[in-house]
């Protein structure tokens, strides 16, 4: 049987341990995970932390040697799916706007499959009509939204920006795993 091939990408914030969930119940399902973290995302959470869950180093700097064709490539052509947890609004406004200025948002721009963000951010940023126009963007490009949910957030409020739940991406991913040829 051929196993299922997910790329999950990492942006800064502090629902990025929530990540770490969602690779380790993506793995237990026997998928494969590759992950790729922001610079910011390593402020979160460590590089080893994916390595571990994943049996193989995450992939950090868009000229890593241990791809000869740029890891955004090998990424893009080797992943049937990509998830971007948590989706910060920076992210959700270079991939808005075609930016490419690290890994993560080249790969993003090389990949031709099914793209799904789940955004995390306070309820003040999600709110913003800058950040509200960037996701209507996204999803008319095609970028199916996981969320986001309303409940507490790190900042010590409560609303809307929290970042789903592992289960519900897993569910997501896998749903929309299951519509996908092998």
């Amino acid at each position: 049987m051929i196993r299922r091939r997910v790329a999950i990408g990492v942006t800064g914030g502090v629902a990025a341990y929530k990540t770490a969930m969602l690779v380790s119940r993506l793995v237990q399902s026997d998928i494969d995970v590759t992950t790729v973290l922001t610079a910011a995302a390593t402020k979160f959470i460590g590089a080893a932390t994916f390595a571990a869950l994943t049996g193989k180093p995450p992939a950090l700097d868009a000229f890593d040697p241990h791809y000869p064709l740029g890891p955004h490539i090998e990424i893009a052509k080797s992943a049937e799916l990509l998830c971007i947890a948590p989706a910060s609004a920076d992210f959700l406004a270079k991939t808005a706007h075609g930016a490419a200025d690290d890994l993560l948002s080249t790969l993003y721009l090389a990949f031709t499959g099914p793209v799904l963000m789940a955004p995390a951010m306070n309820r003040e940023m999600w709110s913003k009509p800058s950040v509200q126009r960037n996701v209507q963007q996204l999803v008319a490009d095609g970028v199916e939204m996981i969320g986001p949910g309303s409940g507490w957030l790190s900042c010590r409020d409560q609303g809307a920006g929290r970042m789903s739940e592992p289960d519900e991406i897993v569910a997501a991913i896998q749903s929309r795993l299951a519509t996908l040829s092998k």
